[in-house]
């Protein structure tokens, strides 16, 4: 490990792969390289959707979530293959462990970023050598490219490695906010979703220079704590800590429910998953946590335990979502015995303001879909009061 210069100023990296699953089959396959390159869910679907895009099909105006046909049209000679999850799952391993070689302190919060305290291995002394080391190595032995955020605290350090892309590495001091961010639209800021953009916009709010200035009480009394902490970002404020065991240590979020009989039927099997999908959402709610592991628990009547589970691509902490999956794994794998007791246990979980959605062929219209039926809901509920609409359930 480097023996850089001890510095007590905190300083923080984010590191971001850039173009990902695009690098990974470039690196795989270097006829890909230099060339309009895309990995989508079903290249020979016209109506699939972009996961990512090469660099240079971006110059082209290629974007994620564009369709294979849209793309197509644009560049016709563009090459689109396949997603391969397992060689971007062995990918980010080899990214995190290259990283681990200069400190402990590494905590991954997606398949293609971490956060690193370099605090104790040279600070801001030595945090543009550290960074350039990091990434010439994730290059030379991986041939990935990334970029690096430099900051005093983890939020600071996001944002800053979003502003030079590929390979690019910045810095970003507290003082600077005002000149750097604040003149920003708001809708720019790590945590601010479309949503959120909006109740801030009935606020007067549009830039993050007006969210770090506006009334404490009156951000705390319209948005609650995600309203306060959202102002202390925009002021640059960020305590949470560098935990390598945070991804590891994250507590699942479960709930479980005895049966009044020993249940053969399937309908009432699935209201009682309803239910109790219902419970581990406003758990994940109340805690802001989303989960990327579900699995569900059934006990039979001569108290056989079975739990069948499954990874799904983008963290999920909706209640609707959490009973599909839920209902399909039941009915994948429940074999007729009487059911004497079922849970739901949502696990992988982080923060949801640390949600990074991965887009698939299967989620994107879903996701885009969801969007228009969650601002539809807020309408009706400004409207007519909290909880004046009911999620109903899809049979399929």
């Amino acid at each position: 490990m480097p023996n850089f210069t001890h510095s007590k100023a905190r300083v923080i990296l984010h590191l971001d792969m850039n173009s990902f699953f695009a690098s990974v089959e470039q690196a795989h396959d270097p006829k890909l390289k230099g060339i309009p390159m895309a990995v989508a869910g079903n290249p020979k679907e016209r109506r699939g959707i972009l996961v990512t895009c090469s660099y240079e099909a971006r110059a082209l105006g290629i974007y994620t979530t564009m369709s294979v046909g849209e793309a197509k049209r644009i560049c016709p000679e563009l090459v689109i293959v396949p997603p391969d999850h397992e060689k971007y799952r062995v990918a980010s391993n080899a990214v995190f462990a290259i990283l681990r070689t200069y400190t402990d302190l590494v905590e991954p919060v997606s398949i293609d970023e971490a956060y690193i305290d370099i605090t104790e291995i040279g600070g801001l002394t030595d945090a543009m050598n550290i960074a350039m080391q990091m990434q010439q190595r994730i290059l030379r032995e991986l041939d990935l490219p990334c970029s690096i955020g430099i900051a005093p605290n983890k939020f600071l350090a996001k944002t800053a490695s979003d502003m030079k892309k590929p390979m690019g590495i910045t810095v970003l001091r507290k003082r600077q906010i005002q000149d750097v961010l604040w003149p920003r639209p708001v809708i720019e800021m790590h945590g601010v979703g479309e949503s959120t953009e909006q109740r801030l916009k009935e606020l007067g709010i549009t830039t993050i220079g007006q969210l770090a200035t506006v009334d404490e009480h009156l951000i705390k009394v319209k948005l609650g704590k995600n309203g306060q902490r959202l102002r202390e970002r925009a002021n640059g404020i960020d305590n949470r800590p560098v935990d390598p065991e945070a991804a590891a240590e994250r507590k699942s979020v479960g709930s479980s429910t005895t049966l009044p009989i020993d249940e053969t039927e399937l309908q009432p099997c699935l209201a009682v998953l309803a239910r109790l999908a219902a419970k581990v959402a406003k758990r994940l709610e109340k805690q802001q946590l989303a989960g990327q592991v579900i699995m569900i628990q059934m006990r039979t009547s001569d108290w056989r335990n079975q739990s069948r589970s499954r990874t799904v691509m983008n963290p999920i902490y909706k209640e609707h979502a959490i009973y599909e999956e839920a209902k399909d794994l039941f009915q994948r794998h429940w074999e007729g015995d009487p059911i004497r007791l079922l849970g739901i246990t949502v696990s992988n979980v982080i923060p949801m303001s640390e949600l990074h959605v991965q887009l698939s062929i299967d989620s994107f219209e879903h996701y885009a879909k969801e969007d228009q039926m969650e601002q539809l809901v807020s309408r009706l509920e400004k409207k007519f009061g909290p909880n004046a609409v009911k999620r109903g359930f899809r049979e399929r």
